[in-house]
């Protein structure tokens, strides 16, 4: 096959174009198929992730059954399942039945009719996203009812998930499931297996939260996620809605724990399908799984990562189309069938311009992940395109800056490293962070917690988990960290500072550092007319473009979370944030305090009466000793 990568490119459509599909249009007629190609022709508007889904699916037929590659498309799955959607009512009314799109049925395509070589769904992990109010819970309703229903048939003891952020939510998809039930129930020869198995549609009538099969004991729950656990099943479907919003990883671990393959046949084939709109913070383990996933297509030529996480997001490519009304059909899928949604999309944006809210309505309206408060430090694009993964900081000057803490925060070290671009200044920052677990019990609960894989980063450089016993930071560790990753990489520390009131242990370290290094250590006062203008600095360089930055997860976590607070006098970060883990933000003000001015006269790195405080002995005799320091003498003296 021909290698097409687009991870530099993004060019889907070209890609296509150059590739000779006949075989693939001709052999495959069916509704998934079909709409893969009326989106890569041009004939349907769809955003760039889901030309991305069409393209994988279409390059996915001309390599399937191979050793390579040991999934198939089976599109009698698919017919059977749209056969049973047609006897369903819509989400709005009994006494209508369902006609899917064929956008709707491209989702079910790919999830039901790819296969790997036991027959059992290829895609076990799916992520569906589009704007709200286009129906993407309904669609799962029908699906869990389906599984339900003609899934479990033969088997027994089969788990069912439906779930939610809260209860309100939870109810709802639970009983969009009951509404359905109740009326295929009454149709044969559903209306006889209900009976055969103890399902009646007199028993869905109930608030419980438990729908059950009397005879084989197979269940659908309705599970809160912040309520409920999720320890000790084996759901055979679990659908997660308004995932998006959830901040840990903790139950969607949970989960997909249960969901393994064993001996057990009747426990083999299993998917979990989580649904959401955007939501303001894009540091979510869900839209991290959505830019996992877009990268993992573009890399059409590399099929070892990735093969079951299926991802089908509807989205605004750019902010930009906020006033391209014919373009919202990207993120809202179902105005294809319903154009008056355009026109209360209009009215719904004009509401959201005169109340100040047009940040909302790109959220959830256009289904655009971005920050919604005005508090935010930083916007996500700006965040993203400082990312640069060659930048080497052997052998140059560097500022440094320390966040102490003991037990539920994170310890983090800042480093500034100025430098120019054709004559332009710029900073580079990175991060290194301690990792306490006292609090939290295990490093496994401190990682669900905060959302971040701290031993896997540990590996990549970019944390260090807290050798302490007892979990806590071990200001000695810190130390000899520090030192030594400065010796490693020849770094000239032109400033050091801290805030002494992190922990009584800042002194520990900060003493050691005077005794034994030549550094300019300081004491960087935790106030609005101290932290104002680094804070703010920090601030401009990501606008203008003047910073760069290593793709570290942590660093990212935290300049995405920081939020600012305003007084009389100006802005810093707002320290009553713990739990949004922004140590390392505070860690690279406190570096910048000085780090800021590298390039001014004033500057630390330029002030001439610290040129020899700033120096190692060797350095100092080195200077001394070098004839142009003017010290050794060698002119003509008049007598």
């Amino acid at each position: 096959m021909q290698r097409v990568d687009l991870t530099q490119t993004h060019d889907v459509l070209g890609a296509y174009k150059n590739i000779d599909f006949k075989n693939i249009r001709e052999r495959y007629q069916d509704p998934g198929t079909t709409y893969a190609f009326d989106v890569l022709d041009g004939k349907i508007i769809a955003p760039y992730k889901i030309q991305l889904a069409c393209f994988r699916h279409l390059r996915d037929l001309q390599r399937q059954n191979t050793s390579d590659f040991p999934y198939h498309y089976d599109v009698n799955l698919l017919n059977k399942f749209l056969k049973f959607a047609a006897i369903c009512p819509t989400g709005e009314s009994v006494n209508k039945l369902v006609k899917l799109e064929p956008w709707q049925k491209f989702i079910y395509s790919q999830m039901l009719a790819w296969r790997d070589a036991q027959d059992y769904k290829r895609f076990t992990r799916v992520i569906l996203s589009m704007a709200r109010h286009n129906g993407k819970t309904y669609l799962m309703a029908l699906l869990i009812v389906y599984e339900f229903l003609i899934g479990s048939i033969g088997k027994a003891n089969q788990d069912y998930l439906v779930s939610s952020i809260n209860y309100k939510q939870t109810t709802k998809l639970l009983g969009y499931v009951k509404k359905t039930l109740q009326h295929v129930l009454q149709v044969e020869p559903f209306k006889s297996y209900g009976e055969e198995v103890g399902l009646s549609s007199d028993s869905l009538t109930s608030q419980s939260d438990t729908i059950r099969m009397r005879q084989n004991n197979n269940r659908i729950l309705g599970i809160t996620y912040n309520a409920g656990s999720y320890d000790g099943f084996h759901f055979s479907l679990a659908i997660g809605d308004e995932f998006g919003q959830i901040t840990d990883s903790q139950g969607v671990s949970d989960i997909t724990t249960g969901q393994t393959r064993s001996s057990n046949d009747d426990h083999t084939d299993y998917q979990f399908v989580q649904i959401s709109t955007a939501y303001p913070d894009p540091t979510t383990p869900f839209h991290k799984d959505e830019v996992t996933s877009m990268e993992n297509m573009e890399r059409d030529f590399d099929r070892t990562s990735g093969d079951n996480y299926l991802c089908l997001v509807w989205e605004q490519d750019n902010k930009d189309e906020l006033f391209q009304e014919a373009t919202w059909v990207k993120s809202n899928p179902l105005a294809l069938m319903v154009p008056q949604m355009i026109d209360d999309l209009k009215k719904a944006r004009s509401n959201a311009l005169m109340t100040d809210t047009i940040t909302k309505f790109e959220n959830k309206s256009l289904n655009i992940w971005l920050e919604q408060s005005a508090t935010s430090f930083l916007k996500l694009d700006d965040v993203v395109d400082a990312i640069d993964n060659d930048f080497v900081i052997d052998g140059r000057d560097v500022y440094i800056g320390l966040d102490y803490s003991m037990f539920s925060d994170n310890t983090a070290i800042g480093f500034v490293y100025p430098y120019e671009v054709n004559g332009q200044a710029r900073w580079h920052i990175e991060q290194h962070s301690f990792i306490p677990f006292n609090q939290a019990g295990s490093i496994e609960v401190k990682e669900n917690q905060d959302g971040l894989a701290y031993r896997e980063l540990e590996k990549r450089g970019f944390c260090t988990i807290t050798g302490h016993p007892d979990g806590i930071i071990n200001p000695e560790q810190v130390y000899r960290w520090l030192i030594e990753y400065v010796n490693k990489h020849r770094l000239h520390v032109i400033f050091f500072g801290y805030d002494r009131f992190g922990s009584y242990q800042v002194k520990n370290i900060t003493e050691s550092l005077i005794a034994n290094t030549e550094w300019a250590v300081m004491d960087v006062a935790q106030r609005t007319s101290t932290l104002g203008n680094p804070t703010k600095f920090l601030q401009e360089i990501f606008y203008t473009h003047a910073v760069s930055r290593p793709d570290d997860p942590v660093l990212e976590k935290a300049l995405l979370n920081a939020i600012v607070k305003e007084d009389k006098i100006g802005i810093q970060i707002d320290k009553n944030a713990a739990s949004l883990k922004i140590d390392v933000v505070d860690a690279i003000i406190d570096a910048l305090y000085q780090g800021m001015y590298h390039f001014e006269d004033f500057g630390m790195v330029n002030d001439r009466s610290k040129q020899v405080e700033r120096m190692t002995q060797q350095q100092v005799l080195d200077w001394f000793n070098n004839p142009d320091s003017g010290l050794l003498g060698g002119g003509d003296f008049d007598d």
